[in-house]
């Protein structure tokens, strides 16, 4: 890391961080203990609020739901920087052994939302305290149902991102070692959008199946075609991901059954190249139709737009953590992963930070059941977001 004189914000900020870490290890234990689905996390957000109480830091709760947001003021005009932590957890059952393990069935922060949240505590405490220096307003996000990708527009409809002029999203990396963080330039999180459709034949029995319009056949044809898609109708350049997820119809062996449902996932980084899968979608549906003599109906719901960095946000974003921590950060590939973060990012100029998290001698990966991050990740985390605050409200 790089060497500060004593009064530069790096050193405020790396001292004033240091004495937090332990407690905010043990507040990430308390949390990972209890996990909370999307659109659940009550004993979180009361987490969340009592700290910001605490802190002497304003706050709204009940936030698109179960949102929390606070407001740091600084000590002059200036703009408003947003900076987002998701609360919610995954319906996974936790197979790490560890002594904090989640005490709830079928519930794991897999994903690392625990780390986020007290990452932004962290960082909340540190401004806190540097405010009176700082020009503009700091909004913190505490966001709920960021795995089902509705807690960001729920909050945005709340006003959550009303008057935001630059906003900051970070996720924990396990595939990056802790201490070294990283960025995508653009587009760098897909789109995500998701089909439902139904093909309805005509039921009958398997021996007689001219006497029947066998709905399976028609979807198994659907689902070769629908990797058209990709291969035959985007640009090499325009990366797309269409993934049928469920495949369901029929009871038994010798019946034909009435319908079949299938459901699945489109990931794009580029307007243009969602439009085309819709369209594609929707005309591979009806040929079937006409082809197959089912009947079909499509239900294409768009979640959240890719998630895109904004130069003048990312810019001057990683030149703080550079200056922070010297070169131990590194610009990245884009993933065809989804955040909705997005939303945020439609809204108003923004970056996404990653946190490496990955502790020696481990290979770890998201929503697994046995993720383990390495906790220095939040102490290094606080670090970060306040050193972007700090400078970009200078």
């Amino acid at each position: 890391m790089s060497a500060s004189p004593p009064n530069d914000p790096g050193t405020r900020i790396r001292e004033a961080t240091a004495p937090l870490e332990a407690r905010l290890i043990e507040l990430r234990r308390d949390i990972h203990a209890h996990p909370e689905l999307a659109f659940e996390e009550v004993r979180t957000a009361g987490i969340v609020a009592a700290e910001l109480t605490r802190l002497g830091i304003p706050h709204r709760t009940g936030v698109g739901g179960t949102g929390v947001v606070g407001t740091i003021k600084g000590g002059r005009p200036g703009p408003v920087l947003a900076i987002r932590a998701d609360m919610d957890a995954l319906p996974i059952q936790e197979e790490t052994g560890l002594p904090f393990a989640s005490r709830v069935a079928g519930k794991m922060h897999a994903c690392g939302h625990d780390i986020h949240t007290v990452t932004l505590l962290g960082a909340a405490e540190v401004l806190v305290a540097m405010a009176p220096a700082l020009a503009g307003e700091i909004r913190l996000i505490f966001q709920p149902a960021e795995e089902v990708l509705e807690g960001a527009p729920a909050m945005i409809r709340d006003g959550a991102a009303d008057g935001v002029d630059m906003a900051i999203g970070f996720h924990n990396g396990p595939d990056m070692p802790v201490g070294t963080f990283g960025y995508v330039r653009g587009p760098n999180l897909a789109a995500s959008d998701r089909f439902d459709i139904v093909l309805r034949g005509k039921s009958g029995h398997a021996a007689h199946p001219y006497a029947a319009v066998d709905p399976i056949v028609a979807a198994a044809h659907l689902v070769a075609q629908l990797q058209t898609v990709v291969s035959r109708e985007q640009k090499p350049l325009h990366p797309c991901v269409v993934t049928v997820g469920m495949f369901q119809g029929g009871t038994t062996y010798n019946i034909i059954p009435e319908r079949v449902a299938l459901k699945g996932t489109v990931r794009t980084l580029h307007a243009a190249a969602r439009d085309v899968a819709e369209g594609a979608i929707r005309r591979l549906v009806a040929g079937i139709e006409q082809t197959m003599r089912v009947t079909a109906t499509v239900d294409y719901q768009r979640m959240v737009p890719p998630l895109v960095s904004d130069d003048r946000v990312l810019d001057p974003a990683i030149a703080a953590v550079r200056a922070q921590f010297g070169e131990v950060v590194h610009e990245g590939e884009p993933s065809m992963g989804a955040e909705d973060f997005s939303a945020f990012a439609e809204r108003a100029p923004a970056m996404h930070l990653r946190v490496g998290a990955g502790a020696p001698g481990r290979a770890d990966r998201l929503h697994n059941a046995d993720y383990q991050p390495d906790e220095r990740c939040i102490g290094l985390g606080v670090q970060a977001l306040a050193r972007i605050a700090v400078d970009m409200l200078r």
